[in-house]
């Protein structure tokens, strides 16, 4: 009997120290169950805040580039010349311009009308500070400075300037009329133009007939197109596919009409010829 009592203990006992045990396991494996689970909430969450800045960086990013004009430019008429001034956004002289076709910079003036064109260069004279001559009569004009910048978005718009005092009062002009006969003649020189179909969105190649004559390199390339819309507002200077021949490609964003100058050289002479085509 009491062997039979002492071996019912040493059961209970058994089953006891087992149940600790299995117990003692079991929590451990929800204790660090626990710890991997919150670990990896952790680390989840800064995988989300990485995202997260990643994200936040990628749209700063794509601000940047929306940005058209990271710097501010002042053009204005005195003393017979025409002075130009380039800031960055923080006001300091814009400085370190990159040549391109051997200027540091074009500067594109037409008038109101769009009848005066003239393409010049003018000289750095201080740091952010260009000068150049100026031949144009009183009126209102539009600058269009053409600069190549290393690290800041720039986009050519046009800069309204006035030379004396013109008249404030706002003329409603009539559109361009479209050529109806793409050759001209400019200083005994005549070229022809030839364009693919004028369609928006798509290539169009532009392709100029000077015949015969022997055309000079001029800014390193063979001729130079710069084209405006009729409200001055949209700008193209395109230059030449290859250097044996004056056709050049561009692309039209929006719909309407356009004054095309193309530039040559001939016998030391730069002469622009102008064109009025439609986009459709």
């Amino acid at each position: 009997m009491k062997k039979w009592i002492f071996s019912a203990v040493t059961y209970v006992i058994i089953v006891i120290f087992a149940y600790i045990v299995y117990d003692s396991i079991s929590m451990k494996g929800k204790v660090e169950q626990k710890v991997s689970d919150h670990s990896a909430a952790e680390d989840h969450g800064t995988h989300d805040n990485t995202s997260n800045e990643t994200s936040d960086d990628h749209h700063e990013h794509k601000n940047e580039e929306n940005t058209e004009n990271q710097i501010k430019i002042q053009v204005q008429e005195e003393n017979g010349h025409i002075m130009i001034t380039l800031k960055d956004f923080l006001g300091n002289p814009l400085k370190n311009l990159e040549i391109n076709h051997e200027k540091l910079m074009h500067l594109i003036v037409v008038d109101e009308h769009l009848d005066q064109y003239y393409h010049l260069h003018p000289e750095e004279i201080a740091a952010g500070q260009f000068k150049v001559k100026s031949q144009l009569n009183e009126g209102h004009y539009k600058a269009f400075v053409d600069i190549k910048l290393g690290d800041l978005a720039y986009k050519v718009d046009p800069i309204p300037f006035k030379v004396g005092n013109p008249s404030t009062i706002e003329h409603n002009h009539p559109s361009l009329e479209v050529d109806k006969n793409l050759e001209k003649t400019v200083d005994e020189n005549s070229v022809k133009l030839s364009a693919t179909d004028l369609v928006v969105g798509e290539p169009v190649t532009l392709s100029f007939d000077v015949h015969g004559v022997e055309l000079e390199p001029y800014l390193g390339a063979m001729g130079h197109v710069v084209i405006l819309d009729e409200k001055a507002q949209e700008y193209l200077h395109v230059h030449p596919q290859n250097e044996n021949e004056p056709v050049f490609e561009t692309e039209f964003s929006d719909a309407g009409i356009y004054k095309i100058w193309a530039e040559f050289k001939v016998n030391g002479k730069v002469t622009a010829f102008p064109f009025v085509v439609e986009v459709k």
